[in-house]
């Protein structure tokens, strides 16, 4: 997926702009540090994850396009995710050290380049309208300033949680054993030593269920899944657990044929500098019909017992601040904290 080479792409005079590559990887990367820093206070930004997008297993979902200064220094970076059908997540990054004037002028270019390439991968899914989906960070007053003057409007707020894990957490019987009903495993693999298709469908099936009346939910099709899961550097096969409920009465998983009830995704966060790495909780579904149960908690026991074991120091996730569900009531109690606060930014786009 490229986006059309006639997308203008205006920028002050003696800058450039190009679709960066390998070369580019390092540069963009302590951008992309500058930019979250800048933000946040701290950065979580590794050029493996950045050479993922721009030169690696990603670069056939996403396209990218660069702005370099005129010492050819890279001063914005703005990329698109082709999603799933009807959605593009959008991305626009701006270097901080930049004077306002040129920092509006280089975000206007760049917000207009995604919203032309996600029109662009709308048409070519043949698609009436597609929506184009950016972030903010909550403190990060200039950027959600561009996004409006870009036409995005601001959608919903996020926090961003960790927990801190601890050595003894690897333990047995440290962390609650799930209820009686409830079995937490990981997904089996098949002789080939890859994770079996039919425990890989039911993550999908889990997923796309639990989340069907979340706020901005879409279907997105088992390939697209998988694919996009695949992309991210951070995937493990290992990282994957489905929780299942036995039978009424029943405690023995053996004994009776399982139900599925439960899914979780996680994936390896780096840590900032030297420190540790870390679990990140991509994907938690329970299903509607085994909630009350002690699925999700049961789950994350699992995955904190985990990141535990190999040394981790924390699991992190994100969780809808306006979501119904009570997750984040869940999840304060299991010792998550926020951390910062992040925005979605949407705008809906005819393709034509």
């Amino acid at each position: 997926m490229i986006p059309p080479k006639n997308i203008p792409v205006p920028v002050p005079d003696g800058w450039t702009t190009a679709v960066p590559d390998e070369s580019d990887v390092e540069d963009l990367t302590k951008l992309l540090h500058r930019h979250e820093t800048a933000a946040i206070g701290s950065s979580g930004a590794s050029a493996e994850a950045v050479g993922a997008d721009v030169s690696g297993k990603n670069e056939v979902a996403c396209a990218h396009l660069m702005v370099r200064d005129a010492n050819g220094r890279a001063r914005g970076w703005a990329s698109v995710h082709d999603r799933a059908a009807g959605r593009v997540l959008g991305a626009v990054t701006i270097d901080p050290e930049l004077e306002d004037q040129t920092a509006d002028a280089i975000a206007a270019s760049l917000y207009a380049w995604t919203e032309q390439a996600s029109i662009h991968i709308g048409r070519e899914r043949g698609l009436a309208q597609t929506q184009l989906d950016s972030g903010t960070f909550a403190d990060d007053q200039r950027q959600q300033r561009w996004a409006a003057a870009a036409g995005l409007e601001h959608a919903r707020s996020w926090w961003q949680m960790s927990r801190p894990v601890s050595p003894s957490e690897a333990v047995e019987g440290v962390l609650p054993d799930p209820r009686d009903e409830v079995f937490v495993r990981q997904v089996r693999p098949g002789e080939d030593g890859m994770p079996l298709e039919s425990d890989l469908r039911i993550v999908h099936e889990i997923l796309e269920a639990s989340f069907a009346d979340h706020f901005n939910s879409y279907r997105e099709s088992f390939d697209e899944f998988i694919f996009r899961l695949r992309s991210d550097p951070g995937h493990r096969w290992d990282h994957w657990w489905i929780a299942e409920i036995a039978d009424e009465g029943e405690e023995d998983p053996d004994a009776h044929e399982m139900r599925p009830a439960g899914a979780l995704v996680g994936t390896v966060s780096e840590g900032e500098g030297d420190s540790p790495r870390g679990t990140y909780v991509s994907y938690l579904g329970v299903l509607q019909s085994s909630r009350g149960h002690g699925v999700a908690k049961a789950l994350l026991h699992a995955v904190i017992a985990d990141a535990a074991e190999r040394g981790r120091n924390r699991v992190t996730l994100e969780v809808d601040i306006d979501s119904s569900t009570g997750a984040d009531s869940l999840y304060l109690g299991l010792g998550f904290e926020p951390k910062y606060t992040t925005q979605s930014w949407h705008k809906d786009l005819t393709v034509d």
